[in-house]
């Protein structure tokens, strides 16, 4: 095993077999941190983006927190039920993109693939933009550094991805977990409080916020709603992330659908929960949060400005700081498994993309290298450049999660829209066809729910648009839209393609000549051997070429021909400016000009080596002419390989590889005697 091929095995762990996806298929235990960790984690930065934006027109408008936060669970709620439908209608791991292409044309199809490619880009940027400002905010050498450390976070993260599926979930469940006990933990022991009279103010409740200019004066109507309307479709946040269950069906256990939708159900009732008792919490604690660069907005409770070098803790950090006021280290475990769940929710996408790419890929939208899976079973190519896409986008906006929120949630509620209409058409399709009473009143039940969640994410959409065009959501805008007309243009392209190729009765006919021709550089067992083949091939022509640069060389070439009484002809192509390709190009097309109906076959000569090194010293000049011939109509290059002793080496690196004993052989029954020729892998000698 080669020092390249050592390390692959190590970073990525063994092959596995096409026969072997079935092992990678995830049960809902594993499944629900895989494809639920991004909505889960969005509990840590939505209600702080609520918060924020109420805290335009100061504290007293955080009355409408827990208002904004029913708002945003009931339509949670509605489109959890709407891809629950989904997900058994559509199991093949399509998710919006097969609704809305099946049900409302290609078009359709690839806007919402545009917008959800753009969607899980941000997933990772955004989420784990937010864990570096977690880390910075705890380990003091961090802060400056964010970019970078968010940076090499995105490149672990594809590492441990491209292991498989499976691996990644069982690595990732139990932050998550613990993510999600910590937080409901928390939640529970502070309602308690709450109801006993104990719960504790939080360490910001004596301050004062100075609204925005323009927000001084009681709101007038319109204004209130509109900064309502800013900080609902902020909280809708919370939102991203529903949709990758439905991508990423194919990955469960079955009953794929039904394993799927009890994910789906748990995902739900988790996340609103969570996010509903943190806001609530928050609010009775009396936390004030504004941006952290407005920070000279805060004053203290006689109007003072805060002292320099004040520290203003996210909200979950001072609601755990206050619930566990005797409890240390009750504070220091959300606060960490918080920070470690944002890094993680990227994770979401690393499985949601992959497969939504490989889709693209199947039906020509995507490069087809996107539909390959790795070694380990995982879409490797898909991974890679999500994982690359992300890093430009951290690095471009140097981490800061309140410039990259702003680009947020745009894409996936445009994905929404359009899954919930193809939903509709598809049940009425449907019912046109079906007779039987029981089927029919669920198709109009699910249609009913899809009709409801279509009415909610439409109104996202437009408060979304409104509240935050010029905030940066042009750029995901324009960025869909770059990735819709690409996409298109790759379409076409594999289109015309397959239509150039496809075959017709012209192609049987055959060439009515061959004309070979033989390079020679100098006679000796690769020239003759590369001689012997094409004589074999019985051309209708062969003579052998040589390109002289130096007379004395070319003199000593015809000697040894002469000598040796070759049959064939040897041409020499006289090249005053010592130029080897150009001439035999020249050549070659010269001769297909002059029979446009035969065929010029070029038959060169290479060295097989054995180590990387020697390739470089070697087989320049033949890589540059098969490079220049390729584009040359008509003209056929056929190389004829000549094995150094060099060779050997790689050949016996690869038999060593064969016979080497793997772990789970003996599991397998791989090992058998080794003079039986029935194991695949025969044991090591």
């Amino acid at each position: 095993m080669g020092v390249t091929d050592a390390s692959k095995r190590i970073l990525l762990g063994r092959k596995l077999r096409s026969s072997q996806l079935g092992e990678t298929l995830l049960p809902k235990r594993i499944a629900l941190p895989v494809f639920a960790s991004d909505a889960l984690s969005s509990v840590a930065y939505a209600p702080d983006e609520i918060f924020l934006m109420l805290a335009i027109a100061g504290a007293s408008a955080y009355v409408w927190s827990w208002q904004i936060a029913v708002a945003v669970a009931v339509v949670m709620t509605a489109v959890i039920a709407s891809y629950r439908q989904t997900v058994h209608a559509y199991p093949s791991g399509g998710g919006d993109y097969e609704v809305a292409t099946t049900n409302l044309g290609p078009r359709a199809g690839t806007t919402v693939a545009s917008a959800l490619l753009v969607d899980y880009v941000l997933t990772v940027a955004v989420s784990i933009s937010s864990g570096a400002q977690y880390a910075a905010s705890a380990l003091p050498f961090l802060v400056g550094h964010e970019a970078t450390f968010a940076t090499a976070m995105v490149v672990l993260l594809a590492a441990i991805n491209l292991r498989g599926v499976r691996e990644s979930g069982s690595v990732f469940a139990v932050p998550t977990y613990a993510f999600m006990v910590a937080i409901l933990g928390m939640c529970a022991y502070g309602l308690v409080r709450l109801l006993t009279g104990t719960l504790p103010q939080a360490e910001s409740a004596d301050l004062q916020i100075i609204p925005q200019p323009g927000f001084e004066e009681p709101l007038t109507t319109a204004a209130l709603i509109f900064l309502l309307a800013r900080a609902f479709s902020s909280g809708c946040a919370a939102l991203t992330g529903v949709e990758a269950i439905s991508n990423g069906v194919p990955a469960f256990r079955r009953p794929k659908s039904k394993n799927a939708a009890t994910t789906l159900l748990l995902l739900g009732s988790i996340a609103v929960t969570m996010m509903i008792s943190v806001i609530v919490l928050a609010r009775q604690m009396g936390v004030k949060y504004v941006e952290p660069h407005e920070l000279d907005r805060l004053r203290t409770a006689t109007g003072e400005m805060l002292p320099e070098g004040y520290d203003q803790g996210t909200l979950i950090a001072q609601v755990a700081r206050g619930i566990f006021d005797g409890f240390p280290p009750g504070f220091y475990v959300v606060v960490s498994v918080t920070g470690l769940i944002l890094l993680l929710a990227a994770n979401t996408a690393f499985n949601g993309f992959p497969v939504l790419g490989s889709i693209l890929a199947q039906d020509g939208f995507a490069p087809r290298a996107l539909a390959s899976r790795g070694d380990r079973l995982a879409y490797s190519n898909g991974i890679v450049f999500l994982a690359v896409m992300s890093i430009v986008l951290i690095l471009a906006f140097d981490a800061e999660v309140t410039r990259l929120i702003q680009l947020y949630i745009v894409g996936v509620f445009v994905s929404f829209n359009l899954s919930q209409l193809g939903m509709i058409k598809h049940w009425t399709r449907h019912l046109a066809t079906e007779r039987d009473p029981a089927t029919r009143r669920r198709m109009v039940r699910s249609r009913a729910i899809n009709t409801i969640g279509l009415s909610f994410t439409a109104v996202v959409l437009v408060i979304v648009v409104l509240t935050k065009f010029t905030e940066g959501a042009w750029i995901t805008i324009l960025a869909m839209g770059f990735f819709y007309v690409l996409m298109r243009r790759i379409r076409r392209h594999y289109d015309e393609v397959a239509l150039e190729l496809a075959a017709d009765e012209s192609d049987k006919v055959l060439p009515t000549r061959v004309h070979a021709i033989v390079l020679v550089s100098k006679l000796h067992k690769p020239t003759l051997r590369a001689l012997a083949f094409a004589k074999a091939s019985r051309p209708n022509v062969l003579e052998a070429v040589y390109v002289s640069s130096d007379q004395a060389a070319t003199n000593t070439l015809l000697g040894e021909w002469e000598d040796r009484g070759f049959d064939v002809p040897l041409k020499v192509l006289f090249s005053p400016y010592r130029e080897l390709v150009r001439p035999v190009v020249e050549y070659a097309v010269e001769i297909r000009r002059g029979n446009p109906r035969g065929v010029v076959a070029v038959y060169i000569p290479e060295y097989v080596v054995g180590h990387w090194w020697e390739q470089l010293l070697h087989n320049q000049t033949a890589l540059r002419l098969k490079g220049r011939l390729l584009f040359a109509p008509g003209v056929m290059v056929i190389s004829v390989p000549y094995q150094l002793r060099s060779s050997q080496v790689a050949l016996e690196r690869v038999k060593r590889q064969q016979t080497r004993v793997h772990a789970g052989d003996v599991r397998r029954g791989r090992l058998v005697d080794p003079d039986d020729r029935g194991p695949s892998r025969p044991t090591r000698r």
